[in-house]
């Protein structure tokens, strides 16, 4: 049933009304062989395009007259908003649509983007006047208003598959949107709110809060929580309480609060999110303190979860799906979505349907529960960023970041480090956790100069092992920094929120020297099967090459300023990479390689150099460390050879 859903008169508004045989295609697009061939790109549909761009490249590969905002030109445009009216912007819903998105598939194509990791769609809470990154749902079976209709995303993701794109959408199983409000009580956290009047703090202490009602359009808690009775209250669809009716029960939601101390076990799993509010998924039975995964009990609003998202991929044809705060979910209900959505996934043909899990808490904690649920990767979240960052900038040791992973599904398993097809790797992302309230993207990094070391971390993250996702704008050198998430969500269509503290310009510029590098780099991974699925490992280095002075690159006096060389494995290939994380000069080095594949080999050619004047030159092997050759990185710069 394709319905505009700004009209709300014929939309399910519950699971009963799904007409599952008439919403079943009779065919759906097959997942991908391989998760680590493929390049992620996330973008903020509210922040990414609202179809209004002129002056870019359509997805015909035709310039688009037509339209209101002209592109972005430096000289001319950046840093040129009053600085409190940019930066107040950002806090508000700012335009973006599916139907914008689907106009730039061809941008995304030419980048070599193959799979589009999109923020949520859901519909929002209609008081939530902040709710844009998509994350405060309502209603658990339509799209916002904001973004579009059912039709408008499934057209979006018509057009992706038609371009060779697969895509992800961003879902939430922990919680709800802020649809009920605490009733008031003197006695238990008295505050006051921002108008000087008394309130209650409604914190976490393991008990249960009564509640006063859920929340109307205008956020007033007035109507009776649970089940609501369309008789007494005919005005609640659709904008009050929370849809479809199977989520409406009283138990499906904990009601306990708001998490105050996010590593306290239960309390980081019965808490609300800030305001939003936390799902009740089932509980587990247990040894001692000691959960039993394989002993879950789901919930009626578990099963109901499951049952929604299964709607989604019939309805749109989507190839997987990111889950949000995986560390804030019972293992074991994890396990039972990752189960039933993998299952419905394959009674469609997607035998290879994606499950990624945003999962928070350390590197360890995140391994364990990827092998306790049944997702198929985690976002490297924690130490990957940090590491691809601060590497390619001067500041973190290689062999920190090359030992985040592993070459064989069983080697080291106690260790917790990567098996590559296990683990998203990205540098930049939306709300950077790591960072507390000094956020700034790679190129906001001013006193690291991040721009001049982008090519740098690009390529490391491109072609080194896992599966490699781009954050937007990084390809337009975005430059966001500041103490709130807003400053890494600026909008690629400009608006009044620009990038670069600009206005009204878009971001769509094709031939951005990173776009460019990004474009390239993306065709030769394409091309070679080790630079996506070979082992890696990093390599020794030598300034003179002379015996004995061979050892793997590593950081003097709280800093490293020479090229980094790795190797991708794949069969009886070797692919010889690196990068220069000093921006001020070119670095060479001899370079150790593996002396069994290339006993009888001459030479390596550069396949590809941030320096074009390299392309095509070759160096020759000589028996140095076993096997060698003498290769030249340039300033900040990346290069490849074969």
């Amino acid at each position: 049933m394709m319905i505009d859903n700004n009209t709300h008169t014929e939309l399910e508004r519950s699971l009963q009304d799904i007409d599952w045989a008439a919403l079943r295609r009779a065919e759906y697009t097959a997942s991908p062989a391989a998760w680590e061939d493929q390049v992620l790109y996330f973008l903020m549909l509210d922040r990414y395009s609202d179809g209004r761009e002129r002056g870019y490249l359509g997805n015909d590969g035709n310039p688009v007259a037509t339209g209101e905002t002209p592109p972005f030109r430096f000289s001319e445009d950046a840093y040129q908003a009053d600085q409190a009216t940019w930066a107040d912007a950002g806090d508000e819903w700012l335009g973006g649509t599916l139907k914008g998105l689907e106009s730039k598939i061809g941008y995304l194509k030419r980048l070599g983007v193959s799979a589009l990791w999109v923020s949520p769609v859901f519909k929002q809470v209609a008081a939530d006047a902040h709710s844009y990154h998509g994350y405060g749902i309502q209603n658990f079976l339509d799209v916002d208003p904001h973004f579009g209709s059912r039709q408008d995303l499934i057209d979006l993701v018509n057009t992706a598959h038609a371009n060779g794109i697969r895509v992800i959408l961003d879902i939430i199983l922990n919680h709800a949107g802020d649809v009920f409000g605490y009733r008031y009580n003197p006695e238990r956290y008295p505050d006051k709110d921002e108008q000087g009047d008394a309130c209650m703090d409604p914190r976490w202490d393991g008990e249960a809060y009564p509640v006063s009602g859920w929340h109307n359009a205008f956020g007033e808690a007035n109507i009776p929580f649970g089940r609501v009775d369309p008789a007494s209250h005919p005005h609640a669809w659709p904008d009050d309480a929370v849809w479809p009716a199977e989520m409406q029960a009283a138990e499906n939601f904990t009601a306990k609060g708001r998490i105050v101390s996010w590593d306290y076990d239960p309390e980081f799993y019965e808490g609300d999110f800030v305001t939003l509010k936390d799902l009740h998924h089932g509980h587990h039975d247990y040894v001692g303190k000691a959960r039993i995964v394989d002993a879950f009990h789901p919930s009626q609003a578990l099963m109901a979860l499951c049952d929604l998202y299964k709607f989604w991929i019939a309805l749109a044809d989507v190839d997987g799906f990111r889950i949000d705060t995986v560390k804030h979910m019972e293992p074991g209900a994890t396990r039972y979505f990752a189960s039933v959505v993998k299952e419905f996934a394959q009674s469609l043909g997607k035998e290879n349907f994606f499950l990624v899990g945003e999962i928070t808490g350390g590197r360890e904690h995140a391994w364990k529960m990827l092998e306790l649920t049944g997702l198929d990767a985690a976002l490297g979240i924690d130490d990957i960023p940090d590491k691809l960052d601060y590497l390619a900038k001067g500041w973190r040791e290689p062999a920190d970041y090359f030992g985040l992973f592993r070459n064989s599904a069983l080697e080291r398993k106690a260790s917790h480090v990567w098996f590559g097809r296990h683990v998203v790797t990205l540098f930049d992302d939306h709300d950077q956790v790591r960072k507390g309230n000094n956020k700034a993207r790679f190129c906001g990094d001013k006193a690291n100069d991040g721009y001049r070391h982008l090519k740098a971390v690009l390529g490391l993250n491109l072609t080194s092992m896992g599966i490699p996702c781009l954050y937007y704008g990084s390809e337009q050198a975005f430059d966001g920094a500041g103490d709130n998430d807003r400053y890494l969500r600026e909008c690629m269509f400009g608006g009044r929120f620009g990038s670069l503290k600009s206005t009204d310009r878009h971001f769509f510029e094709e031939d951005h020297e990173i776009y460019r590098f990004i474009a390239e780099v993306t065709t030769l991974r394409n091309k070679h099967l080790a630079l996506r699925r070979g082992r890696q490992y990093l390599r020794e280095i030598s300034d003179t090459g002379a015996a004995g002075t061979f050892g793997l690159p590593r950081m003097i006096g709280g800093e490293i300023r020479s090229l980094v060389p790795w190797s991708r494995l794949f069969a009886d290939a070797e692919i010889l990479l690196a990068i220069n994380t000093d921006a001020d000069k070119a670095r060479a080095a001899w370079v150790t390689i593996d002396a069994g594949l290339h006993a009888n080999t001459v030479a390596l050619t550069c396949l590809y150099s941030s320096d074009p004047a390299q392309i095509g030159a070759g160096t020759p092997i000589e028996s140095r460390n076993g096997r060698a050759v003498r290769i030249s990185v340039p300033a900040g710069g990346f290069v490849v050879y074969g």
